[in-house]
């Protein structure tokens, strides 16, 4: 039987060698197809190798409601550094300054109380509130009784001149009107012949300081410390010198002892608002009976029974009535008394004395002006002692 196929033996070796190296290409070729894209694929570049890179694909923008903080954008080709804190503009609110006051100078204290008081309209010629009293206060015969006899009078008036320059520059916006305040009936420590506690000053002495008084344009103050005397036996001795325009009168119930019968000086004396009632009756008289302008009556207080039944004193437009802070001390003890006495019980206008001596034996300085004036009310009536 011939055989069907070429068999590699009955080849001639050249023959054999070829076939073998055609087979090997065939072979080849068909594991090379087998790493080429087939024919359904989405490559848009078919044939191309599997490598190419692949297309870039455009930057999106960022979504509208997406904001970045300051210098923190991740597209920043800059290395990525903590950002930077911003000062952020801040309104500061203003702290309200809380206002202070000490004893006798909050408005709001004195008003609770009824200042301003509601009091008769003031008549023409009339010095209060218009101007501010500025006194000296004491008695020519002795120098322990205040100013007024410490010293000759040329240096006496010109201390009160200088004293008004001061209250002048403290206060700019009110007159300044000098006063010599006279210690006219002095309380005694011994009876005296009338049995009284008092002493009343000779005419003569009256006489020398209102001449004074005129020389220094001033006002005179006539004051009265009755011991152990009544008020209407005392007053009508005075008549002759307080039909005067200029000559207004002072009270000082420290030494008004005619009903517990005290030694001045051993005990602290009291004035009722019906002694009080019937003084101002007295001067409302003179004012009517001589046609002047009204009275100034000062009333010295340091103590809550000095004066008694306060609201039942009586105002009237002839009278000008001064509650005077009489006591002595430190500056703290002052305003107390001030505000305790004063403020707290509103009669019509306010004083306040000053010691130059008492206010200062203990290390302690004499207050200002400025320093007055800072009370609420003002002090209208000013004394020196």
């Amino acid at each position: 039987m011939k055989p069907t196929g070429i068999s590699l033996a009955n080849l001639a070796p050249a023959s054999r060698v070829l076939l073998i190296l055609i087979a090997f290409l065939l072979a080849l070729a068909g594991y090379g197809n087998a790493h080429l894209p087939s024919s359904n694929t989405s490559n848009v570049y078919p044939w191309e190798p599997a490598t190419t890179p692949a297309a870039v694909v455009p930057e999106q923008p960022l979504p509208a409601n997406e904001i970045f903080p300051p210098n923190t954008d991740p597209s920043n080709s800059e290395p990525e550094t903590a950002p930077t804190p911003t000062a952020e503009p801040t309104t500061v609110a203003t702290p309200t300054p809380v206002l202070k006051y000490r004893a006798g100078e909050d408005p709001e204290f004195a008003r609770q109380n009824g200042w301003p008081v509601n009091a008769p309209k003031p008549l023409p010629g009339a010095i209060l509130p218009h101007k501010r009293i500025v006194a000296f206060y004491g008695n020519p015969l002795s120098w322990r009784m205040g100013i007024l006899g410490k010293s000759t009078k040329e240096n006496m008036l010109q201390q009160l001149q200088q004293e008004m320059e001061r209250w002048k520059a403290a206060d700019p916006s009110r007159q300044v009107q000098p006063a010599l305040h006279l210690i006219a009936v002095t309380a005694q420590p011994t009876s005296g012949k009338a049995g009284k506690y008092r002493m009343i000053m000779p005419d003569a002495i009256v006489k020398q300081v209102y001449a004074w008084a005129k020389e220094a344009n001033a006002l005179l103050f006539i004051d009265i410390q009755t011991g152990h005397d009544d008020l209407r036996e005392l007053l009508p001795r005075f008549e002759w010198i307080l039909k005067n325009p200029d000559v207004h009168l002072g009270i000082d119930p420290e030494f008004n002892l005619i009903k517990t019968g005290a030694v001045p000086g051993t005990e602290i004396g009291t004035l009722d608002a019906k002694e009080v009632n019937y003084v101002t009756s007295y001067l409302r008289e003179l004012v009517q009976k001589y046609k002047l302008p009204p009275k100034v009556l000062t009333l010295h207080r340091f103590t809550r029974n000095g004066v008694t039944n306060v609201s039942e004193i009586t105002l009237s437009p002839e009278i000008q009535i001064v509650m005077h802070m009489d006591g002595w001390g430190s500056p703290w003890l002052k305003r107390d008394s001030y505000k305790r006495y004063i403020v707290a019980e509103p009669v019509q206008y306010a004083g306040f004395k000053l010691f130059l001596h008492n206010d200062t034996k203990k290390g302690d300085r004499l207050m200002t002006p400025e320093e007055v004036l800072r009370l609420n009310p003002k002090p209208l009536y000013i004394q020196y002692q």
